[in-house]
């Protein structure tokens, strides 16, 4: 789930930037909010991103997770 939103967050920061050069500045906007929604939440562990993407069925348990207790056999 992290390296999805890492990635999605840096792609949204990378076009953005380009959009902002290419047309106009006020696609810097896009950034900030990128920007500051990623400070935010490294602080208080609430990402609007997770949430969607919880929702959306991405993410959930690791493929090497399993519900099995330490030690017991599989």
């Amino acid at each position: 789930m992290e390296m999805i939103i890492r990635r999605f967050a840096g792609s949204v920061i990378l076009i953005s930037f380009v959009r902002a050069h290419v047309h106009s500045p006020y696609g810097l906007w896009v950034t900030a909010f990128v920007g500051f929604n990623l400070l935010q939440s490294s602080f208080t562990r609430f990402c609007p991103l997770e949430i969607i993407l919880r929702k959306l069925g991405v993410g959930g348990s690791c493929c090497g997770t399993t519900d099995q207790p330490a030690g017991s056999p599989k």
